[in-house]
């Protein structure tokens, strides 16, 4: 069986544009071009796996990646993974799990998706990015000097914080009245927001590189091209609905969401801590200056929120 680089989450959002991207660096190896594609899915039928089967050098595999072990990995001769985790509560105990496989099975190379770069300790008050931290230490031990791996600290995802944002605007499109401009984003506070599929490219390109040595063990800041703000979205939206927004139309650090999911089967106290992932959004390492220059080397995120909220609103 040819050499292969599993993609986990390949029709999430970052995993799709890993799937468009690889294909064309990898023919242009001397080292990787024999490599295939293997994309993990939960439904092979849905159209999203459908539109990545077609691409050349790609195949689709209903497999839940979380009971993925060593022999799966052998028989399928894994060399290089891309992994977008979950971030619920048990993420350490799979995505850790999924690593020793790896381990095992003599995979070379992980690259992984973490999360904003100032949250990522031991203290931090929101849980998940204390699991990211702790994923990290485990595989900066010694043990772990057989698989190489890079983790990407992204800023929050562009589509994600726009939610509202597009719903506010078809609305007042539709019935020319303002409902409620509800944001997780400070009103001042600037922050680099970063295209998700850019995240998934800048991935891709660590996957297709010849030589991974230089970004072994390295955690890589990943923020959009320009500092954005609770402000700015508010203008932005006045140019989508041509008036002014009311300014008791606007909620600001609006993580009121949190109540509901802290509702599902999961401890209420660890789910309502995510109201504490905006808490350190004022550090440096939040702006776009920020972007770690190997990343600017490799791939530099470029998509501007106007040009994402742009793309959401055609759909």
């Amino acid at each position: 069986m040819a050499p292969t680089i599993l993609v986990v989450g390949a029709t999430g959002n970052t995993g799709r544009k890993v799937v468009e991207t690889l294909p064309q660096l990898i023919k242009q190896s001397s080292s990787l071009s024999n490599h295939r594609i293997l994309c993990l899915t939960r439904s092979a039928s849905s159209d999203a796996a459908k539109k990545l089967a077609q691409i050349p050098a790609v195949e689709i595999v209903e497999q839940n990646w979380v009971e993925i072990d060593d022999a799966w990995l052998k028989e399928h001769n894994v060399e290089r993974v891309f992994v977008a985790s979950h971030n619920e509560p048990q993420q350490f105990a799979e995505e850790g799990q999924f690593y020793v496989n790896c381990l095992h099975a003599g995979v070379k190379y992980a690259v992984r998706i973490s999360t904003t770069h100032p949250n990522v300790r031991p203290d931090f008050k929101a849980y998940y990015p204390r699991t990211h931290w702790a994923i990290e230490q485990m595989l900066s031990q010694p043990e772990f000097k057989d698989l190489a791996w890079t983790s990407l600290h992204p800023q929050g995802f562009i589509p994600m914080f726009l939610g509202s944002t597009v719903e506010f605007i078809k609305n007042f499109r539709k019935t020319g009245k303002q409902g409620t401009l509800s944001t997780m984003i400070d009103a001042d506070v600037p922050y680099a927001l970063v295209d998700s599929g850019e995240v998934g490219i800048v991935a891709g390109h660590l996957l297709a590189q010849e030589d991974v040595a230089s970004h072994n063990n390295k955690k890589y800041i990943v923020n959009g091209p320009e500092d954005f703000s609770g402000n700015k979205l508010v203008k932005l939206v006045e140019e989508h609905i041509g008036t002014k927004v009311e300014e008791d139309k606007v909620v600001f650090k609006d993580m009121s969401f949190i109540e509901e999911m802290a509702k599902g089967p999961h401890s209420k106290n660890v789910i309502l801590s995510i109201k504490h992932a905006g808490d350190a959004r004022e550090d440096v390492t939040c702006r776009a200056a920020a972007t770690s220059k190997e990343i600017l080397e490799l791939y530099a995120p470029r998509r501007t929120t106007a040009e994402v909220l742009e793309e959401l609103l055609s759909e």
